[in-house]
């Protein structure tokens, strides 16, 4: 089953690397990482997608709050949770092809952040669902380069990842 670990941690040098390192050492996958500092200078947020049954994702957050760095997890799959991906993606848009990608953009709710005269450049956010429904709806032929971002996410309600 696919986890998303929201871990509020101290920002210093090496807490990224000893995290990612937990999770090799053990022979752990993690599918997406991002890292951002929070409102409070001294804290970023990681946000850690990967897979697993019950027991290893027991093991993985217990590992984790191990961690001096680590001051407080949330696995946001246990409840009721948003979770966002960004997506840019260059695609070839020769004149007779840039009417229909427009259409296709404004269909999936994207924007076109840049114009050549060969290409756009489309920025699209929402759930990796629409994102890979995106990929598949435009030819093949025409994408040229795509960055996702994986998903960040954060828990619906009252319930939050605060100190």
């Amino acid at each position: 089953m696919r986890h998303i670990i929201s871990i509020l941690m101290e920002n210093e040098a090496g807490a990224l690397s000893r995290v990612a390192g937990l999770f090799s050492a053990r022979g752990y996958n993690i599918e997406s990482l991002t890292v951002a500092p929070t409102e409070d200078a001294s804290l970023s947020r990681m946000t850690l997608v990967t897979r697993g049954d019950e027991n290893i994702i027991e093991q993985i957050t217990k590992q984790l709050n191990k961690l001096v760095e680590v001051v407080k997890l949330l696995d946001l799959s246990e409840g009721p949770h948003v979770e966002r991906e960004m997506m840019l993606i260059k695609v070839k848009a020769e004149k007779s092809q840039r009417e229909e990608i427009k259409r296709l953009v404004d269909i999936f709710r994207g924007k076109i952040i840049d114009v050549t005269d060969t290409s756009y450049l489309i920025e699209m956010t929402g759930q990796a669902s629409k994102l890979d429904a995106f990929v598949k709806a435009i030819e093949e032929d025409l994408i040229v380069e795509v960055v996702r971002t994986g998903p960040s996410g954060i828990s619906r309600g009252s319930k939050g990842l605060t100190l």
